[in-house]
């Protein structure tokens, strides 16, 4: 399926790796033009010339999400590059583990930036440059603990709310010149993932990688975790003109482990 974002340029925040990355990937993959970003220069050019082959121009950007100067010079940098910006998805890294008794408030509030405040920053940047796109589209990429919590991850629980807020007033208030959506993922084999595996393979608890990954599925009725690209694909399709009548939406991509509607 030719998603016709050929040629249009999208911004993916925390892209040097995991679903960013995938994001970027399957963006570019399009034939968008993509400005990636991370706080690793060394990973970011990494990354960069990895996705060098496909399709579309990517460009890293060294960029702190939590710093609303970096991301606006992103944006700048992006308009600078290729003239306007047709797509952002936010994405972010992970906030500590734990629960309500375990973090102090100095990780309540970087939580709020790293996820929350990002998206906000990145947004107010481009908004300008979205509306006056003929494609105009925000994806955020956020988590299924926005529907069901998780134990021991508060800060996730709690916080990522916030962004589902965001989407859903955003997408009424920047409508029709612009469509907001987000994208729930559970389980996917990114390198946060193959840490805790690998961690928990080192404690005994299980015997090989394999094997400890497979623990990941036993709640998903595809038994199986998610490849990064397969929501990739999903964040592309939404900032396509297929899913020009999309808008509002959160999208789980988890492979059925949520139960509620």
């Amino acid at each position: 399926m030719d998603l016709g974002i050929d040629g249009d340029t999208a911004i993916v925040t925390a892209s040097s790796a995991g679903l960013g990355r995938a994001s970027a990937e399957a963006l570019a993959d399009e034939g968008a033009n993509v400005v990636i970003c991370g706080r690793d220069p060394e990973r970011l050019a990494a990354t960069e010339a990895a996705l060098s082959d496909l399709d579309g121009d990517v460009v890293g950007v060294e960029t702190d999400i939590t710093s609303k100067k970096d991301l606006e010079t992103l944006v700048e940098a992006t308009v600078d590059e290729f003239g306007g910006v047709d797509h952002v998805v936010t994405s972010a890294g992970g906030v500590p583990p734990g629960g309500f008794v375990d973090l102090t408030e100095k990780e309540w509030y970087g939580a709020f930036d790293m996820l929350v405040m990002s998206a906000v920053w990145t947004v107010r940047a481009a908004r300008p440059h979205l509306e006056a796109s003929e494609a105009g589209t925000i994806t955020c990429i956020t988590s299924t603990t926005v529907r069901e919590v998780v134990d021991d991850l508060i800060l996730s629980n709690a916080v990522r709310r916030g962004v589902i807020g965001l989407v859903k007033s955003l997408s009424r208030e920047l409508a029709p010149s612009v469509r907001v959506n987000a994208v729930l993922p559970g389980a996917h084999e990114t390198s946060r993932i193959e840490e805790l595996v690998e961690a928990a393979v080192e404690r005994g608890d299980h015997d090989t990688y394999e094997e400890g990954l497979a623990a990941w599925s036993d709640e998903i009725p595809l038994n199986r975790v998610g490849d990064p690209r397969e929501l990739g694909d999903v964040v592309a399709f939404l900032a396509s003109d297929r899913a020009s009548f999309v808008n509002g939406a959160c999208v789980p991509v988890d492979g059925g482990r949520l139960r509620s509607a």
